[in-house]
Protein backbone atom coordinates (compact mmCIF):
# COMPACT_ATOMS: atom_id res chain seq x y z
CA UNK A 1 0.00 0.00 0.00
CA UNK A 2 1.71 3.51 -0.56
CA UNK A 3 2.45 5.53 1.89
CA UNK A 4 1.08 8.91 2.12
CA UNK A 5 2.84 11.93 3.61
CA UNK A 6 1.06 13.60 5.92
CA UNK A 7 0.85 17.59 5.33
CA UNK A 8 2.56 19.99 7.78
CA UNK A 9 0.60 21.75 9.92
CA UNK A 10 3.20 24.61 10.41
CA UNK A 11 2.47 25.23 6.43
CA UNK A 12 -0.90 26.95 5.74
CA UNK A 13 -0.34 26.57 1.95
CA UNK A 14 1.74 23.82 0.88
CA UNK A 15 1.42 23.14 -3.06
CA UNK A 16 3.62 20.52 -4.70
CA UNK A 17 3.55 20.69 -8.33
CA UNK A 18 0.14 21.56 -8.69
CA UNK A 19 -1.43 22.26 -12.17
CA UNK A 20 -5.11 23.24 -12.64
CA UNK A 21 -6.30 22.34 -16.60
CA UNK A 22 -9.42 23.39 -18.07
CA UNK A 23 -10.56 21.52 -21.77
CA UNK A 24 -6.83 21.01 -22.37
CA UNK A 25 -5.15 24.03 -21.59
CA UNK A 26 -3.04 24.27 -18.31
CA UNK A 27 -4.18 27.69 -16.58
CA UNK A 28 -1.56 27.36 -13.64
CA UNK A 29 1.59 25.17 -13.37
CA UNK A 30 2.92 23.39 -12.49
CA UNK A 31 3.53 25.47 -9.28
CA UNK A 32 5.08 24.27 -5.49
CA UNK A 33 4.24 27.09 -3.66
CA UNK A 34 4.52 27.59 0.43
CA UNK A 35 2.74 30.04 3.14
CA UNK A 36 3.68 30.08 6.48
CA UNK A 37 1.58 31.79 9.87
CA UNK A 38 2.48 35.04 9.80
CA UNK A 39 3.72 35.87 6.37
CA UNK A 40 2.14 38.21 3.93
CA UNK A 41 1.98 37.03 0.23
CA UNK A 42 1.24 39.10 -2.88
CA UNK A 43 0.65 37.06 -6.18
CA UNK A 44 0.99 39.25 -9.13
CA UNK A 45 1.24 38.66 -12.76
CA UNK A 46 -0.10 40.14 -16.13
CA UNK A 47 -3.78 38.95 -17.04
CA UNK A 48 -3.95 35.26 -18.25
CA UNK A 49 -1.41 34.53 -15.36
CA UNK A 50 -2.96 32.34 -13.73
CA UNK A 51 -3.55 34.41 -10.36
CA UNK A 52 -7.23 34.12 -9.60
CA UNK A 53 -7.40 29.86 -10.27
CA UNK A 54 -4.19 29.07 -7.87
CA UNK A 55 -6.18 32.01 -5.35
CA UNK A 56 -9.48 29.61 -5.75
CA UNK A 57 -7.54 26.46 -4.96
CA UNK A 58 -6.24 28.40 -1.51
CA UNK A 59 -9.76 28.58 -0.95
CA UNK A 60 -10.95 25.24 -1.13
CA UNK A 61 -12.42 26.33 -4.26
CA UNK A 62 -10.71 24.55 -6.75
CA UNK A 63 -9.00 21.02 -6.65
CA UNK A 64 -5.87 20.53 -8.81
CA UNK A 65 -5.50 18.49 -11.74
CA UNK A 66 -2.45 16.92 -10.68
CA UNK A 67 -0.01 17.29 -7.82
CA UNK A 68 -0.87 17.94 -4.09
CA UNK A 69 -2.35 20.94 -2.62
CA UNK A 70 -2.19 20.88 1.29
CA UNK A 71 -4.84 23.71 3.21
CA UNK A 72 -4.34 24.43 6.89
CA UNK A 73 -3.11 21.08 7.54
CA UNK A 74 -5.72 19.64 5.38
CA UNK A 75 -5.26 17.58 1.96
CA UNK A 76 -8.04 18.71 -0.51
CA UNK A 77 -9.38 15.51 -2.05
CA UNK A 78 -9.11 13.81 1.43
CA UNK A 79 -10.65 16.45 3.56
CA UNK A 80 -14.68 17.59 3.57
CA UNK A 81 -14.29 21.50 1.81
CA UNK A 82 -17.05 22.77 4.35
CA UNK A 83 -15.53 21.93 7.23
CA UNK A 84 -12.33 23.93 5.87
CA UNK A 85 -13.63 26.71 4.14
CA UNK A 86 -14.72 28.63 7.50
CA UNK A 87 -11.47 29.11 8.25
CA UNK A 88 -10.59 30.62 5.58
CA UNK A 89 -11.52 34.38 4.42
CA UNK A 90 -11.94 35.53 1.52
CA UNK A 91 -12.54 38.63 -0.33
CA UNK A 92 -13.72 38.61 -4.41
CA UNK A 93 -15.71 40.13 -7.17
CA UNK A 94 -17.16 36.76 -7.06
CA UNK A 95 -18.53 37.33 -3.50
CA UNK A 96 -19.39 40.76 -3.90
CA UNK A 97 -21.98 40.40 -7.37
CA UNK A 98 -23.79 37.66 -5.06
CA UNK A 99 -24.51 40.36 -2.67
CA UNK A 100 -28.13 42.03 -3.08
CA UNK A 101 -28.30 45.58 -2.82
CA UNK A 102 -30.38 46.25 -0.26
CA UNK A 103 -28.27 44.00 1.94
CA UNK A 104 -27.43 45.91 5.57
CA UNK A 105 -23.92 46.26 6.26
CA UNK A 106 -24.31 45.13 9.55
CA UNK A 107 -26.12 41.85 8.86
CA UNK A 108 -23.80 41.58 5.75
CA UNK A 109 -20.64 40.89 8.12
CA UNK A 110 -22.38 39.26 11.21
CA UNK A 111 -23.82 36.54 8.52
CA UNK A 112 -20.12 35.28 7.74
CA UNK A 113 -20.06 33.44 10.83
CA UNK A 114 -22.58 30.98 9.10
CA UNK A 115 -21.47 31.06 5.40
CA UNK A 116 -24.75 32.78 4.16
CA UNK A 117 -25.10 36.33 2.49
CA UNK A 118 -27.16 38.57 4.82
CA UNK A 119 -29.61 37.37 7.78
CA UNK A 120 -32.21 35.23 7.81
CA UNK A 121 -33.82 33.37 10.53
CA UNK A 122 -30.75 32.84 12.31
CA UNK A 123 -30.17 33.93 15.76
CA UNK A 124 -26.71 35.61 16.96
CA UNK A 125 -25.22 36.14 20.54
CA UNK A 126 -23.80 39.88 21.59
CA UNK A 127 -20.36 38.63 20.51
CA UNK A 128 -21.16 37.83 17.22
CA UNK A 129 -22.28 41.32 16.92
CA UNK A 130 -19.38 43.13 18.95
CA UNK A 131 -17.05 41.54 16.67
CA UNK A 132 -18.78 42.24 13.43
CA UNK A 133 -18.83 46.16 14.74
CA UNK A 134 -14.99 45.36 15.63
CA UNK A 135 -14.02 44.22 12.37
CA UNK A 136 -15.55 47.03 10.73
CA UNK A 137 -14.10 49.56 12.73
CA UNK A 138 -10.60 47.33 11.73
CA UNK A 139 -10.88 48.42 7.97
CA UNK A 140 -12.35 51.97 8.94
CA UNK A 141 -16.20 51.41 8.15
CA UNK A 142 -17.93 51.07 11.25
CA UNK A 143 -19.97 54.14 10.23
CA UNK A 144 -21.22 52.05 7.47
CA UNK A 145 -23.03 49.45 9.63
CA UNK A 146 -26.55 50.66 9.29
CA UNK A 147 -25.74 51.55 5.13
CA UNK A 148 -27.34 48.91 2.68
CA UNK A 149 -24.66 47.45 0.00
CA UNK A 150 -26.12 49.28 -2.63
CA UNK A 151 -25.72 52.53 -1.28
CA UNK A 152 -21.85 51.86 -0.85
CA UNK A 153 -18.95 53.16 -2.67
CA UNK A 154 -16.89 50.78 -4.32
CA UNK A 155 -13.89 51.24 -2.14
CA UNK A 156 -16.64 51.31 0.85
CA UNK A 157 -18.18 47.96 -0.71
CA UNK A 158 -13.96 46.62 -0.63
CA UNK A 159 -13.73 47.34 2.66
CA UNK A 160 -16.92 46.24 4.14
CA UNK A 161 -16.29 42.57 2.33
CA UNK A 162 -13.01 42.44 3.85
CA UNK A 163 -14.17 43.23 7.42
CA UNK A 164 -16.62 40.65 6.38
CA UNK A 165 -13.59 37.94 5.55
CA UNK A 166 -12.20 38.56 8.98
CA UNK A 167 -15.60 37.64 10.79
CA UNK A 168 -14.76 34.23 11.37
CA UNK A 169 -11.12 34.78 12.55
CA UNK A 170 -9.51 32.77 9.53
CA UNK A 171 -6.47 31.64 10.00
CA UNK A 172 -5.55 32.52 6.49
CA UNK A 173 -7.26 35.72 4.43
CA UNK A 174 -7.50 35.74 1.06
CA UNK A 175 -8.31 39.20 -1.04
CA UNK A 176 -8.70 38.63 -4.60
CA UNK A 177 -7.75 42.26 -6.94
CA UNK A 178 -9.14 44.28 -3.64
CA UNK A 179 -8.39 47.44 -5.02
CA UNK A 180 -9.85 46.91 -8.33
CA UNK A 181 -12.15 49.51 -10.13
CA UNK A 182 -11.24 51.97 -7.30
CA UNK A 183 -9.91 55.65 -7.87
CA UNK A 184 -7.08 57.31 -6.48
CA UNK A 185 -8.28 58.09 -3.16
CA UNK A 186 -10.29 54.79 -2.51
CA UNK A 187 -7.13 52.87 -3.33
CA UNK A 188 -4.79 54.54 -1.06
CA UNK A 189 -7.33 54.35 1.38
CA UNK A 190 -7.73 50.52 0.85
CA UNK A 191 -3.98 50.36 1.21
CA UNK A 192 -3.30 52.26 4.50
CA UNK A 193 -5.91 50.32 5.96
CA UNK A 194 -4.34 46.58 4.51
CA UNK A 195 -1.28 47.90 5.67
CA UNK A 196 -2.43 48.68 9.08
CA UNK A 197 -3.73 44.94 8.96
CA UNK A 198 -0.65 43.21 8.11
CA UNK A 199 1.60 45.27 10.65
CA UNK A 200 -0.73 43.56 13.01
CA UNK A 201 0.21 40.85 14.89
CA UNK A 202 -2.64 39.38 15.49
CA UNK A 203 -3.94 39.25 12.08
CA UNK A 204 -4.00 36.14 9.98
CA UNK A 205 -1.56 35.16 7.05
CA UNK A 206 -2.74 36.93 4.04
CA UNK A 207 -3.00 36.46 0.57
CA UNK A 208 -3.34 39.45 -1.93
CA UNK A 209 -3.71 38.61 -5.74
CA UNK A 210 -2.73 42.02 -8.31
CA UNK A 211 -1.56 43.29 -11.00
CA UNK A 212 -0.08 46.64 -10.16
CA UNK A 213 2.69 46.68 -7.91
CA UNK A 214 1.69 50.02 -6.46
CA UNK A 215 -1.58 48.13 -5.06
CA UNK A 216 0.90 46.43 -2.77
CA UNK A 217 0.75 47.15 1.19
CA UNK A 218 3.64 48.26 3.38
CA UNK A 219 4.36 45.30 5.47
CA UNK A 220 3.79 42.66 2.94
CA UNK A 221 6.96 39.97 3.16
CA UNK A 222 6.84 38.19 -0.05
CA UNK A 223 5.98 37.48 -3.32
CA UNK A 224 4.76 35.03 -6.09
CA UNK A 225 5.32 36.27 -9.55
CA UNK A 226 3.47 34.67 -12.14
CA UNK A 227 3.19 34.57 -16.08
CA UNK A 228 1.27 32.18 -18.40
CA UNK A 229 0.66 29.93 -15.49
CA UNK A 230 4.27 29.67 -14.32
CA UNK A 231 6.48 30.84 -11.39
CA UNK A 232 8.58 34.05 -12.82
CA UNK A 233 9.80 34.52 -8.60
CA UNK A 234 8.97 33.79 -5.67
CA UNK A 235 10.40 34.73 -2.50
CA UNK A 236 11.21 37.34 0.15
CA UNK A 237 9.74 40.64 -1.47
CA UNK A 238 12.32 42.19 -1.79
CA UNK A 239 14.36 39.30 -4.09
CA UNK A 240 11.44 38.65 -6.24
CA UNK A 241 10.22 42.33 -7.04
CA UNK A 242 12.95 43.46 -9.63
CA UNK A 243 12.96 45.22 -12.87
CA UNK A 244 14.15 42.13 -14.20
CA UNK A 245 11.45 39.84 -13.26
CA UNK A 246 8.79 42.21 -13.95
CA UNK A 247 9.96 42.69 -17.41
CA UNK A 248 10.16 38.84 -18.00
CA UNK A 249 6.75 38.71 -16.28
CA UNK A 250 4.70 41.64 -18.35
CA UNK A 251 6.68 41.16 -21.58
CA UNK A 252 7.86 44.43 -21.77
CA UNK A 253 10.93 46.65 -20.17
CA UNK A 254 9.65 47.57 -16.88
CA UNK A 255 11.58 50.40 -14.69
CA UNK A 256 10.71 50.11 -11.06
CA UNK A 257 10.86 52.57 -8.09
CA UNK A 258 10.80 52.02 -4.19
CA UNK A 259 9.49 55.19 -2.10
CA UNK A 260 8.58 55.42 1.32
CA UNK A 261 8.29 51.98 1.05
CA UNK A 262 5.78 51.65 -1.59
CA UNK A 263 5.94 50.39 -5.45
CA UNK A 264 5.61 52.00 -8.39
CA UNK A 265 6.58 51.03 -12.04
CA UNK A 266 6.53 52.14 -15.23
CA UNK A 267 6.82 51.24 -19.13
CA UNK A 268 10.73 51.90 -19.18
CA UNK A 269 11.95 54.16 -22.09
CA UNK A 270 13.51 52.79 -25.04
CA UNK A 271 16.51 55.22 -25.24
CA UNK A 272 17.93 58.86 -23.65
CA UNK A 273 17.07 59.80 -20.97
CA UNK A 274 17.92 58.12 -17.37
CA UNK A 275 16.59 54.78 -16.73
CA UNK A 276 16.88 53.87 -12.73
CA UNK A 277 17.08 50.10 -12.35
CA UNK A 278 16.33 48.31 -9.70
Amino acid sequence: MERVSQPDPDLLIDFSDVTIRRSGRTLVGPVSWQVELDERWVVLGPNGAGKTSLLRMAAAELHPTSGSANLLGETLGRVDVNELRPRIGMSSAAVASRIPVDEKVSDLVVSAGYAVLGRWRERYEDIDTERAVDMLETLGAEHLSERTYGTLSEGERKRVLIARALMTDPELLLLDEPAAGLDLGGREELVERLGDLAADPDAPAMVLVTHHVEEIPPGFTHALLLKEGEVVGQGLLGDVLTAKNLSNAFSQSIALDRVDGRWFARRARRSGGHRRRN
